[in-house]
């Protein structure tokens, strides 16, 4: 399976990432652009617009670029007052410094960063903000844990749980050993998140993941099924509402 299949897969199911994928914690998104220069914030990649959502909460000036037509139209028709334009992290549609952060909701990890690095650069201000962040799953607690054993790492990678995303994610701002070329050495830090699921959607959740929507149709429906089969034997998930502990990493860098 390619990089560019998974990257591309997404907007065959837009409404249900819209429906189901959590929002970000707000002291993590405040965390990322704490140290920005100014309240212009481009979400990057930016989906349905979940995290365009949190930063429109915050009061910050936003304007989301996303490749998928499929996603962008969600976007739009959720966040009608933000300002979507079709794009892409190679490729900005913005004029040059006229952005004081750059954020990117679990999508960071999908940038050409040889490309992307200096086409962030320029439409930053300076000593502007690039972030990434991702919800991940608390896999502190036993039966997250459990549940990302019997998941595989199509519905659960490497990126999403709490144990390993900092692994997964440490190359991205500093290839080699270094920074990103126009960056200085980025910073992690995690907030507490959650979300209020139940079994069922958070089966639903889970199949928006790439790896997921990429599987033949017989492959996934098992995975699924063995999932679902898992939450219904928990007593922490089998019955009604429960709350999914998760977290929001967040690694950032600013422009030199």
């Amino acid at each position: 399976m390619t990089e560019q299949s998974l990257r591309s897969s997404f907007g065959v199911a837009a409404a249900a990432y819209a429906e189901h994928r959590p929002d970000y914690a707000q002291a993590a998104v405040r965390w990322a652009v704490e140290v920005a220069p100014g309240t212009r914030v481009l979400d990057l990649g930016a989906g349905t617009g979940k995290l365009s959502a949190t930063l429109t909460a915050l009061g910050l000036d936003v304007v989301a670029v996303e490749p998928d037509p499929a996603m962008l139209a969600e976007l739009r028709r959720a966040l009608p007052a933000v300002s979507a334009l079709p794009g892409s992290a190679e490729a900005i549609p913005l004029p040059d410094a006229s952005v004081d952060a750059v954020l990117a909701g679990n999508a960071l990890h999908w940038f050409d960063m040889a490309v992307a690095g200096p086409e962030i650069a320029r439409v930053l201000a300076p000593g502007g903000v690039l972030a990434g962040l991702w919800n991940v799953l608390d896999d502190r607690v036993d039966w997250v844990a459990e549940l990302e054993r019997v998941s595989g790492s199509a519905a659960i990678g490497p990126r999403d749980t709490a144990g390993r995303w900092r692994t997964a994610t440490a190359d991205l701002l500093a290839p080699s050993g270094g920074p990103v070329a126009g960056f200085g050495s980025p910073e992690r830090a995690e907030f507490p998140h959650a979300q209020l699921r139940t079994a069922e959607s958070l089966v639903a959740t889970l199949a928006t993941r790439a790896g997921m929507l990429v599987m033949p149709d017989p492959d996934r429906a098992a995975v699924l099924g063995r999932i679902r089969a898992f939450l219904g034997s928990r007593p922490e998930t089998a019955e009604g509402e429960f709350v999914l502990p998760m977290l929001t990493g967040v690694l950032r860098a600013r422009r030199q």
